[in-house]
């Protein structure tokens, strides 16, 4: 019987998983969303290339579920950035806040680098679900507002977002991006009542 490395046999498993996931996220952030292959990814952990069949089916499989983290981590992330604020342009202004944040301190590269990779069709529904879970408190405080069309307003602030990331990517200082582009999007939304 194999040696397990957990008190259980399902604890050793997740151990397992998780040591797999580690490497493969260690290969996108040092070189690329490319970089995760099943090869790679064995000899990153220490160990045989049938360790990770036993846990993903592929790569892509594999990168499939660093893509579901990142937004489970990024979700919680803007959740707390806005769970004691009440006032809908405050929550909104909080959520613009900590995305640019997220930007700023460069996690968004691993994103970037892990949408490079196709994921698999069965996957692909499970990250859009992750997406618009992400996404839902951002649209309720835009309903909230009570601007004419969520919908555009939504278009309107992703915008404004991609330029500031834009800018703090070129190396712009990040803070002042943030501020500027959260006063912008904030006087936009309020023109639109």
């Amino acid at each position: 019987m194999p040696k397990i490395a957990a008190p259980t046999l399902i604890a050793h498993r997740e151990l397992r998983r998780q040591q797999l996931m580690g490497a493969a996220l260690e290969l996108a952030m040092a070189e690329g969303a490319s970089a995760i292959t099943v090869a790679a990814v064995a000899a990153k952990a220490g160990l045989a290339r049938s360790s990770v069949y036993e846990y993903f089916e592929s790569s892509a499989d594999l990168v499939a579920d660093l893509v579901l983290e990142e937004l489970d981590y990024y979700t919680d992330r803007l959740a707390t950035a806005i769970k004691d604020v009440t006032d809908p342009f405050d929550q909104i202004a909080a959520w613009i806040e900590e995305g640019l944040r997220y930007v700023a301190d460069g996690r968004h590269m691993l994103v970037k680098s892990l949408n490079t990779i196709d994921a698999p069709d069965y996957r692909k529904e499970e990250i859009a679900v992750g997406h618009r879970k992400m996404l839902a408190p951002l649209r309720k405080a835009l309903i909230e507002t009570g601007v004419p069309d969520p919908m555009a307003a939504a278009a309107f602030l992703q915008s404004v977002t991609d330029a500031a990331s834009v800018r703090i990517d070129a190396g712009n200082e990040a803070e002042l991006e943030i501020q500027s582009a959260t006063k912008f999007a904030l006087a936009g939304l309020r023109a639109l009542d």
